[in-house]
């Protein structure tokens, strides 16, 4: 039988993949139409900051993805889907510039039941330890390193387990007391103070990596439901993430992987999915063999670089373009978008009757943020203060000198490799990297207002969404982002 192969279109997979999925409800990621259908590739937020932990300096990276996760649903739970596959990809030297991953980073998910006769699909009983018995529905995950200086070679950095989701009495451990009545726990600053289920899958793959992939609270705050009415904010705000949890994966890259830390590297995420390939007889009869999901190439559905991109500047005759497109046609496809703000338009218009004319046009500082839009990291610094419970007092303080507004908060670091403000003066957080805890809605529109083209930079502000911390603790240690919220106990604002 003669075949003829007909690939559908990326926007037909995205489509077809959300009647697969099912819709995701409302949230603050949502950055693009179609791949709003799809929340397990729909990326949340990307992060990548520098840490230094027992002497060994290295660049910590995360992708969250599930916008808008409910803790507690049933049977059937949140869980990292086996047919994305999820990328960190990391551009270095010359690369940065082009927009061009150096590197990228895979995770890969299986997802195995130990007993398919039973409608309890994650758990069987409490479960004491993660992977045990009681763990009905088990994901393992692989990292593979691709080096595309050297025709893509793959390098397998290992495997890893994903702990269960917080339900509340079946995942005690994660709770307060180790009770699943009692709400999440808070952050911590050590790693002896993790809860049990982060601590047994949290991965030594060697070499200096280490890896994490489960179920996290939304790290992100921002009061989005206001900004996208109308700008009409409320003060104070309120979290629109808040009681929320996402999936997240975060990968430890030993500076020695990346060539040393006198350089700045970009940093971005993709997910993508299996292109359907329906297969036609000589009479043009389908011919499906199979799980049509499985049989063709990845084809990239959702990207993400630095926050609010996509979302608060890209219109929307671009975001499906940008969720399949790569930083390397940015400066080409979008750079308008960062030159003219529409954004910072609105903010002039509805908030400052149009005293600020300067913020609207010509904003290659804006442009230098976001084209290409890679977060990008300077390595050569000390590591970066990291956030804990929003305060620097109690059991988890925010590291001394630790501001939420990064520079705007008078958070910086020194460079070893460019003058930045002055003397190496460089952001403490985004846009130098972004940390847990960055606000980054305050950051942006701090950013937008004020004109950082002139010497010296007028700074006006800081403003914002009068929402000032996450409604959860972070960990200051690996995997960082807080402790998934209960299933059982949590809620919203």
């Amino acid at each position: 039988m003669k075949k003829i192969t007909y690939l559908l279109s990326r926007g037909v997979i995205a489509l077809l993949a959300a009647h697969l999925i099912g819709a995701a409800q409302a949230s603050s990621h949502m950055d693009a139409p179609l791949i709003t259908r799809d929340p397990a590739a729909n990326t949340t937020d990307v992060y990548a900051f520098v840490q230094n932990r027992n002497g060994m300096k290295s660049l910590v990276t995360a992708l969250g993805v599930y916008p808008h996760e409910e803790p507690g649903v049933g049977p059937n739970k949140y869980n990292f889907d086996d047919n994305v596959l999820y990328q960190i990809g990391v551009a270095t030297g010359d690369d940065v510039a082009l927009g061009k991953a150096t590197l990228s980073y895979e995770f890969k998910f299986d997802t195995a039941f130990r007993n398919r006769n039973t409608i309890l699909q994650s758990y069987l009983g409490i479960i004491n330890d993660a992977g045990d018995a009681n763990q009905n529905l088990v994901q393992t995950y692989t990292v593979t390193k691709v080096d595309h200086r050297q025709h893509n070679h793959r390098t397998l950095l290992g495997t890893g387990m994903v702990p269960p989701n917080n339900q509340g009495i079946a995942t005690p451990f994660y709770n307060q007391g180790n009770d699943g009545n009692n709400p999440a726990k808070d952050g911590v600053a050590t790693d002896g103070e993790l809860d049990r289920y982060t601590t047994q899958t949290i991965k030594n793959l060697g070499g200096g990596y280490f890896s994490f992939a489960g179920q996290r609270d939304d790290g992100f705050y921002g009061d989005i439901d206001a900004i996208f009415d109308l700008l009409q904010l409320r003060s104070p705000g309120k979290d629109s993430q808040g009681g929320f949890n996402i999936h997240l994966m975060t990968l430890v890259i030993p500076m020695s992987e990346l060539g040393g830390d006198q350089q700045i590297v970009g940093v971005y995420a993709t997910t993508s999915r299996r292109q359907i390939q329906i297969l036609r007889d000589e009479t043009n009869r389908a011919v499906r063999r199979g799980d049509p999901q499985l049989n063709g190439p990845w084809v990239q559905v959702a990207r993400q670089g630095n926050p609010l991109f996509n979302e608060g500047l890209v219109a929307i005759a671009d975001k499906d373009r940008y969720s399949r497109t790569s930083p390397e046609s940015d400066n080409e496809l979008f750079r308008q978008y960062a030159v003219t703000p529409e954004l910072a338009r609105l903010i002039n218009q509805i908030i400052f009757n149009g005293q600020l004319p300067d913020v609207e046009t010509g904003r290659t500082d804006i442009a230098g943020i976001f084209i290409p839009d890679l977060i990008k990291v300077d390595l050569s610094t000390d590591r970066c203060r990291l956030a804990g419970n929003g305060t620097q007092q109690g059991a988890n303080p925010d590291d001394p000198g630790f501001s939420r507004l990064s520079i705007f908060g008078g958070d910086t670091l020194i460079s070893q490799i460019q003058p930045g403000f002055g003397n190496g003066v460089v952001p403490g957080g985004w846009p130098n990297g972004r940390r847990f805890g960055d606000d980054v809605v305050d950051i942006a529109v701090t950013a937008l207002i004020s004109n950082l083209r002139v010497n010296p930079p007028i700074i006006r502000g800081p403003a914002g969404d009068n929402l000032d911390f996450n409604d959860v603790a972070y960990n200051k240690v690996f995997p960082y982002e807080s402790t998934p919220q209960n299933g059982r106990n949590h809620s919203h604002p």
